[in-house]
């Protein structure tokens, strides 16, 4: 980013969100079905409210790759933007508002460190440079790299709502399996499966072989890597005896990117789509105290009146990097696309792209 162009944006930071909003929607015209706006569920109601299409992250991606426009302005967090560049056509460019927009899940495995892990895992004998022996997955949230890392070594891409098939693609060719990044989606993946917690290892990559003995490793069948998302970790088991207390006949749902304990606790589990389709498809009158992220509880007790919808925790579970792109910086965006500037350009490099394809178009073999 150029200075006169840092210097720009320093001028659009410091008006008020109500004021972004004639010039969103004039820009929004006068780029027409050139650029597509793109909006994540997490996202906050003064930006989401411009977004042509609202969704999970791969949705949205997919979505991306079937418009018609050169531009795709992707009001969500890196690796989103970046699974739109991989999966989009060569003529369009990605633009993320605010390149700051990460996510502290994806940043908790860096391929270095996943790397090494599997180095010591070639060192122990329990795989190959080709994963014959322990096939590794990774959700989609992380980035591109970890997801070629996959790609590469026979493994595939998983989403909270297919991460079941996931799993039993992987041990149809493999008897072990390697998850990254979230040790909460993994485990609770597994266990749904039928495979026991003591058949499941946690690897610190702060820690020597992760942490974990070497007897260990050979036995178990699962191998979690230590990650996480901020939001969904801060639910509790007890947030759900509280919500049961106050609400007697509550339904409690949550996200499985929450605690093995939290989820055991809840009446259903599902990924952002299906929580809002739960609730969306109850009777009147139902009731739901529901484990994700404060702006779309918000957001789904709106779109349903007729019901009773609370947070799991009533201090609010804000996806603070999320939070970052605001209106101020949507508009500026787009104002540069309009005057032939593209900004914050998410550009994936040829030869991580193409493994990280491997991996997404693995996964839609067993959607």
């Amino acid at each position: 980013m150029s200075l006169a162009t840092a210097c720009r944006l320093d001028s659009y930071l410091v008006l008020p969100d109500v004021s972004m909003d004639d010039r969103i929607t004039a820009a929004k015209q006068a780029l027409g079905r050139e650029c597509v706006i793109l909006g994540h569920h997490y996202q906050r109601d003064e930006v989401i409210k411009f977004a042509d299409i609202r969704g999970d992250s791969y949705k949205l991606s997919q979505q991306a790759a079937q418009a018609a426009g050169r531009y795709i302005v992707f009001c969500g967090v890196h690796f989103m933007a970046e699974s739109a560049d991989i999966l989009g056509r060569a003529s369009q460019q990605v633009v993320l508002p605010d390149l700051n927009a990460g996510c502290s899940m994806a940043d908790m495995a860096e391929i270095g460190q996943v790397e090494d892990c599997w180095e010591q895992l070639l060192e122990l004998g329990l795989t190959s440079d080709s994963g014959d022996q322990i096939t590794p997955i990774t959700y989609m949230n992380s980035t591109a790299a970890i997801k070629a890392f996959c790609g590469e070594r026979g493994g595939l891409v998983c989403t909270s709502s297919n991460a079941a098939g996931a799993f039993r693609w992987a041990f149809a060719k493999t008897p072990k399996l390697f998850f990254l990044p979230d040790q909460h989606l993994g485990r609770n993946t597994g266990y749904a499966l039928g495979i026991p917690l003591a058949d499941m290892v946690t690897w610190d990559p702060y820690l020597p072989m992760g942490g974990i003995a070497p007897e260990r490793l050979r036995s178990a069948r699962v191998i979690l890597w230590k990650g996480h998302c901020s939001v969904h970790q801060r639910f509790l088991p007890e947030h759900v005896d509280n919500a049961r207390a106050l609400y007697p006949g509550i339904r409690v749902i949550a996200h499985p990117e929450c605690r093995w304990e939290v989820c055991q606790k809840a009446d259903a589990l599902g990924s952002t789509e299906k929580l809002i389709r739960l609730v969306a498809e109850a009777p009147a009158g139902g009731k739901f105290a529901i484990g994700t992220e404060i702006h779309l509880v918000n957001r789904v007790a709106k779109e349903n009146p007729d019901k009773f919808v609370i947070t799991l925790d009533d201090s609010g579970c804000l996806c603070t990097t999320m939070f970052r792109i605001s209106p101020q910086h949507l508009c500026w965006a787009l104002e540069n696309l309009v005057e032939g500037n593209v900004v914050n350009r998410i550009a994936v490099r040829e030869e991580v792209k193409y493994w990280a394809k491997v991996a997404l178009d693995r996964m839609l073999e067993i959607q």
